[in-house]
């Protein structure tokens, strides 16, 4: 298993039961089957970007929360080698910027795509959810419940997260982009507030 996947076992296992979740309830609720969640469970078997963001947005938090530990330090330096990176089998690279803050579901994402490449649909967020999408470089389309966006270099968009978004590189070089997210959830509710 690759190191930047080292906690994911234990922390699937943490957050569908701190949900009350059963393997079957979390199989309904990503779209993830059920053997395939217990195989990532056990560490047998290496879960896609796409699957693992499944089973995030099933769970209202983050991809980075899956795989890694609360850091409630006021002041938290990422160096780029200790930056959770996953690459999918296409060779997309979705590199995290942000540290896990205890009781906050944001991230911050640098992603990088060859061309002509199709990282495929994110299912919706939780209402409440927001994303921001900045391009550095190359093309992106972006297409949020069916309506593409085309976006270039220089471009941003913002849309709420509650929809189903999919991103591709179009174009004939590498696109680098950008995404902020804010996942809401449970975690939102007055009452978990406190």
């Amino acid at each position: 298993m690759e190191p930047v996947l080292a906690n994911l076992t234990a922390q699937l296992r943490q957050q569908r039961a701190r949900r009350g979740l059963s393997i079957e309830d979390l199989a309904a609720a990503s779209g993830v089957s059920r053997s395939m969640i217990s195989d990532i469970e056990r560490g047998a078997k290496v879960p896609s970007v796409l699957v693992l963001a499944r089973l995030a947005t099933a769970l209202d938090v983050t991809v980075s929360r899956l795989l890694g530990e609360d850091q409630p330090e006021p002041v938290i330096l990422l160096r780029a080698p200790d930056q959770p990176t996953l690459t999918d089998p296409s060779g997309w690279e979705r590199r995290i910027l942000s540290p896990n803050l205890p009781g906050v579901e944001f991230e911050l994402i640098r992603t990088v795509v060859p061309a002509g490449v199709v990282i495929g649909a994110f299912a919706a967020h939780a209402p409440g959810s927001r994303e921001y999408v900045a391009v550095e470089s190359g093309r992106l389309l972006v297409t949020l419940d069916g309506v593409e966006h085309p976006l270039a270099a220089g471009d941003a968009l913002y849309y709420a997260g509650d929809r189903t978004h999919a991103f591709a590189n179009p174009g004939a070089k590498r696109c680098v982009y950008y995404t902020a997210m804010h996942v809401a959830g449970r975690h939102d509710l007055p009452e978990a507030r406190g």
